[in-house]
């Protein structure tokens, strides 16, 4: 995990609004080594989602940009591939199909049939889906459509496997059921992992370092936390040990101190928020009829 193969390098964005450039991120500096499983933590707005969809090749950055192998990262590719919350899956093919699709964009000239073939075998086996292999998405629940769309992200093969806030739609079991898979996975593959989280947990539990956001607009990496917890990770006797607790409480208090900020400041100078302001009152209609006669009557 010594060789430092992503970097983020002085990355601002803005972005068109109609009262002018709006500064989502400013200055973003990051190096991930390969084989590192990193996390991105902070309150809604704070662009976390903005840094993976430049990581990724989706939005381009103002200023700044990203290297990864040593090439400048310009548009999408499957070398970076990304698993959202919502998993995503076409809904008519079945799963095995899904994760065919994604094989054979990816694999089809080096790839013959029956190497395509195994190929997504064993990633749906990575991810205890085989047994399913046949089934459409209506025909599975949202836990294992969700495995189907790691499957589908391994199967490219991908450098760096991007994830949005892959379990943050799922219940409290299928998450912790989905995290434990993660961690084996990438213990197997040793894949270099960028994810997004709003769960502290999560992150101290997956992680080797967490990178905590400041708020939004112009919002930069605030600290760095190495987690140097020994792998594999069991959630049950990390409960109650000091190390964990520790981690834990420094990012706890990292996000505290934050919105504490923010809740302080001024009305004037706190960040937009998707709220939508009170309506204005409506003018006085004007009174019509007999009521309206006698009011100009008297005005009069």
């Amino acid at each position: 995990m010594s060789e430092s193969h992503l970097e983020l390098s002085g990355v601002d964005i803005e972005f068109p609004t109609p009262k002018g450039p709006f500064k989502a991120l400013d200055d973003i500096n990051l190096r991930v080594d390969r084989g590192e499983f990193v996390s991105l933590i902070g309150h809604s707005g704070c662009g976390k989602s903005t840094v993976m969809n430049i990581v990724a090749g989706l939005h381009q950055a103002t200023r700044g940009g990203v290297i990864l192998d040593g090439r400048e990262v310009d548009q999408p590719g499957p070398e970076r591939a990304v698993v959202f919350q919502n998993h995503s899956l076409l809904p008519w093919l079945t799963v095995y199909q899904n994760v065919e699709l994604a094989v054979k964009r990816v694999f089809r000239k080096t790839k013959n049939r029956r190497e395509m073939r195994e190929w997504i075998d064993h990633n749906l086996a990575l991810v205890h889906m085989e047994h399913a292999a046949h089934k459409r998405p209506d025909e599975i629940s949202g836990g294992m459509k969700q495995r189907v769309g790691i499957a589908r992200a391994l199967a490219m093969q991908p450098k760096v496997l991007l994830m949005d806030e892959p379990f943050g739609a799922l219940d409290a079991l299928t998450r912790a059921h989905l995290q434990d898979s993660l961690m084996d996975i990438q213990a197997d593959l040793g894949n270099t992992v960028i994810m997004i989280t709003h769960d502290v947990d999560e992150a101290v539990l997956l992680s080797d370092r967490i990178v905590m956001m400041t708020n939004g607009p112009a919002a930069t990496v605030g600290e760095i936390l190495s987690v140097d917890l020994p792998r594999p990770r069991d959630r049950l006797a990390l409960a109650d040990d000091p190390a964990y607790n520790h981690y834990r409480h420094e990012v706890l208090t990292f996000l505290y101190e934050k919105q504490k900020k923010v809740e302080s400041a001024p009305a004037t100078a706190r960040p937009e928020t998707n709220q939508t302001p009170p309506a204005a009152p409506e003018p006085a209609r004007a009174a019509t009829g007999e009521a309206g006669r006698k009011a100009r009557e008297t005005t009069a």
